[in-house]
């Protein structure tokens, strides 16, 4: 099954109280062919962390960069690897639960 996914940026600005402030720019779209979803447990300093990982497959293309975020099914996915076969792209999707 394919799915339609929103291609967005991560910008960072400070706020005039010394935060920082992450807002999402749109990039693109891209159509994905999903693998299966595995969910994984990561060890961090505060404890585990719940993580899903998923494996899509599209057409290469160079806006798909690994720290970019893929937007479907109303969960934001992050790029974590890219693997360019052909013509094709393999992704290696991550996201926290």
């Amino acid at each position: 099954m394919k799915v339609l996914a929103g291609l967005f940026e991560a910008v960072e600005s400070r706020t005039p109280y010394g935060g920082v402030s992450v807002s999402y720019e749109p990039v693109g779209s891209a159509w994905l062919k999903l693998g299966a979803r595995r969910r994984r447990e990561r060890s961090e300093p505060g404890g585990l962390r719940a993580v899903e990982v998923v494996t899509a497959e599209t057409r290469s293309d160079p806006r798909l960069i690994a720290g970019r975020v893929l937007r479907f099914g109303g969960a934001d996915w992050r790029i974590q690897a890219i693997e360019t076969v052909g013509g094709r792209a393999i992704l290696m999707l991550e996201r926290s639960r």
